[in-house]
C-alpha cells in the first residue's frame, strides 16, 4: 500500500500542476490580448486627423485646378473629395445624402451642407 501511494503521489502532483496551469495560461493570454488591443488602434479605419488632412488637401487641389485642365481631372478630384467627406461623416456620425444625390447642383449643395456640418461637429475642414 505504501509503495503504490509513493508512486501515486508524484503523479497526483503532476496532474495538479497541469490542471492548474491551464487557467493561468488562459488568463495570461487574455491579459496580453487586452493590453495589445489597448495599445493598437482599430485597423478597419484611418485616424480622424488623417481623414481631416485628406479633406483639406483634396479641397485645396480642387480649388487650384486650372481652367484649361481636363474635365476628368476635376471629376476625379471631386469624387475623391466626396469619398473622404463621406468617410469623415461616418466617423463623426453626421447624417448626409452625398452618395445618393445625382451629379449637379443638388449634389454641390449637399457637399456644402456636409462640409458645414463637419465643421460644426468639430472637424477642421477649412484651411
Amino acid at each position: 500500500m505504501t509503495g503504490s501511494l509513493l508512486l501515486l503521489l508524484p503523479f497526483a502532483a503532476l496532474c495538479a500542476v497541469v490542471v492548474g496551469f491551464g487557467p493561468a495560461e488562459r488568463w495570461l493570454a487574455e491579459r496580453a490580448a487586452r493590453r495589445r488591443a489597448r495599445r493598437l488602434p482599430p485597423l478597419d479605419r484611418r485616424p480622424l486627423q488623417v481623414v481631416a488632412a485628406d479633406v483639406r488637401r483634396l479641397r485645396r487641389q480642387l480649388a487650384l485646378v486650372p481652367a484649361g485642365a481636363p474635365m476628368a481631372r476635376r471629376r476625379a478630384l471631386q469624387a475623391a473629395c466626396d469619398d473622404v467627406l463621406t468617410e469623415a461623416a461616418g466617423m463623426l456620425d453626421v447624417p448626409h445624402a452625398l452618395a445618393t444625390e445625382p451629379p449637379g447642383r443638388a449634389r454641390d449643395a449637399e457637399r456644402l451642407r456636409l462640409v458645414a456640418a463637419l465643421e460644426a461637429a468639430g472637424l477642421a475642414v477649412q484651411d
